[in-house]
């Protein structure tokens, strides 16, 4: 009866410990993506895909040109300028893609930061904004904020 006991507790652990070690050494040796380097007073790591679809590239090249002297490479954002938009605050469930349209329009009054105000944001097109928004939104997901 003892015996039987103590099978009821050893057999589950043995292969509890079993499919633990099995899935330790299946993943091990993958290696992790790692984030981009931090350049000097970016706010954020951000890792970037392998690659982007035609609107996402678009997206980024517009964003190059009018966000990221303020937003910083890659949305990392910068130090005393402007958040990272590759951060959770702007997901896609608290900042739908209209607030990023919005703000580009017509600018936006600090709230989340202590950055301050963003000023409109001068000779963008709705669709520049969105192919950006969509360049982010990549960048968001490839980052595990969906």
């Amino acid at each position: 009866m003892k015996t039987s006991r103590v099978l009821l507790w050893v057999v589950p652990f043995a292969l509890l410990t079993a499919a633990a070690g099995g899935w330790y050494f299946s993943h091990h040796d993958q290696p992790e993506t790692s984030p981009t380097e931090l350049a000097e007073g970016a706010l954020a790591p951000v890792k970037v895909p392998d690659s982007f679809t035609d609107q996402e590239q678009l997206g980024k090249r517009a964003y190059d040109a009018v966000c990221a002297a303020c937003h910083g490479a890659n949305g990392q954002g910068q130090d005393g300028v402007a958040p990272p938009l590759v951060h959770v605050i702007y997901e896609p469930r608290h900042h739908g893609d209209r607030a990023f349209l919005l703000a580009a329009q017509n600018g936006v009054r600090g709230h989340h930061w202590p950055f301050g105000n963003m000023p409109p944001v001068e000779g963008i097109t709705q669709a520049d904004v969105m192919d950006i928004v969509a360049y982010i939104r990549r960048l968001q997901r490839e980052n595990g904020i969906d």
